[in-house]
């Protein structure tokens, strides 16, 4: 009983400190945004002595925060999309036929990408980029596509393992080709991990900083991660423009989080279950 009454109070605290971490950020965050240069002079901790509204607007002016939104939402959901499509389709040939060496092989490659750090491929691949003059919003989405590919096709690997064959097989017993068994039978079954894998695309895509900053060459292409550049000068930052431009780009994916993470879970976790 007191073994108990230890672990639930170990718990509570674990859960405080990490609301903690998280909230007070946040609250920094939302602080900043609200005030005025003035008021961050005299404290960074303290509440705003009168909210400054204002901020979101000459950020969003600065920014030209429209235009590089609808960038990276076209480049973010574009590449979910054909990521969704391409990768499952990948990865149901491997699932199915990992008995033959040539999809197992392929399918410990594509693993092994997701130990190769970005900053290695990160110099090559600008060259091979340039030129294939792939260095525009087109291009960064079909290496979004491949960029996915790696962790993908073990999700849906996993997934694909725990769906029974017997559908498939009765399905071509009834005529149906590979095309419509995939995606007649076997894509809307994976409902779940289509959601997981999207939701963590739609999140790495629109958080991106790297691979836009090193691809895309015109600056009207940028998208939100980088015209949040435009705050850093070379010896001061206007922290509260910059604030309130970071939690402008950052709703979005807050809100999408939120409505979307039960999927996650129920994704990763009927992944893990084999039948």
């Amino acid at each position: 009983m007191q073994k108990k009454k230890n672990n639930r109070l170990l718990t509570v605290i674990l859960i405080i400190l990490a609301g903690v971490f998280i909230l007070f950020p946040l609250y920094i965050l939302v602080s900043t945004a609200l005030k005025s240069p003035e008021d961050m002079m005299k404290s960074t901790l303290a509440l705003p002595t009168t909210f400054h509204f204002d901020n979101f607007t000459q950020a969003i002016k600065l920014t030209n925060f429209f235009d590089a939104f609808t960038n990276t939402a076209v480049i973010t959901c574009v590449s979910v999309v054909f990521i969704i499509i391409s990768n499952s389709m990948v990865a149901y040939a491997i699932a199915r036929n990992q008995n033959i060496k040539y999809f197992n092989l392929l399918y410990y490659y594509f693993l092994s990408a997701m130990f190769v750090p970005f900053q290695i491929i990160m110099l090559p691949l600008v060259k091979q980029v340039s030129a294939l003059h792939l260095d525009n919003v087109p291009g960064i989405i079909i290496l979004y596509i491949v960029y996915g590919l790696p962790i993908n096709t073990f999700l849906y690997v996993g997934y694909l393992k725990s769906l029974p064959k017997s559908l498939e097989e009765a399905a071509t017993i009834d005529g149906a080709t590979i095309w419509q068994v995939f995606f007649r039978i076997i894509f809307p079954l994976l409902k779940p991990i289509n959601a997981t894998v999207g939701i963590l695309a739609f999140l790495g895509c629109w958080n991106d900083f790297m691979l836009p900053l090193v691809i895309l060459s015109k600056p009207e292409q940028a998208t939100l991660s980088l015209v949040q550049y435009i705050f850093q000068g070379q010896f001061s930052t206007n922290y509260n423009l910059a604030f309130a431009s970071y939690l402008l780009a950052l709703l979005p994916i807050i809100i999408v989080y939120v409505f979307a993470q039960r999927f996650i879970i129920s994704g990763v976790t009927n992944g893990a279950i084999k039948q």
